[in-house]
């Protein structure tokens, strides 16, 4: 995986990933780094989950994923503990549900895992309304 990352006086940071995707990084409508990285482990669990329901998202309507992030008050202000609050409206089986969540925070989910293993704490909900 490779990419970059620039400031410029114009645009501030702007990413560009090995494929030519852009991105603002860390500005007045930019995400900072660890926004980014909180929003990326949310992404990635609810990519496992969508994969995971196969044939049956036909039966969903939204899926959300409710984030909370708690940091440590002195630099460097990792994160310390993150709440993910799951939201599925649809006809789905909550035990599939379930299952596809662990198993996202257990084996799937690359940027969770990393953060996980950082010494963060991890909960999760699940709501689900037909």
């Amino acid at each position: 995986m490779n990419g970059e990352v620039r400031w410029t006086k114009v645009d501030g940071f702007v990413g560009t990933t090995a494929s030519g995707k852009r991105f603002d990084i860390y500005g007045e409508s930019a995400p900072s780094p660890m926004e980014m990285v909180l929003h990326g482990h949310a992404a990635c669990s609810l990519i496992d989950i969508i994969g995971g329901l196969k044939h049956r998202t036909e039966n969903i309507e939204y899926v959300t994923v409710d984030i909370e992030a708690e940091r440590a008050a002195d630099a460097p202000r990792v994160f310390t503990h993150i709440n993910m609050k799951y939201i599925v409206k649809g006809d789905v089986p909550e035990n599939l549900v379930r299952r596809l969540i662990e198993s996202s925070h257990e084996k799937y989910c690359s940027v969770g895992i990393m953060i996980t293993r950082s010494g963060v704490s991890l909960d999760w909900s699940l709501e689900i309304f037909s």
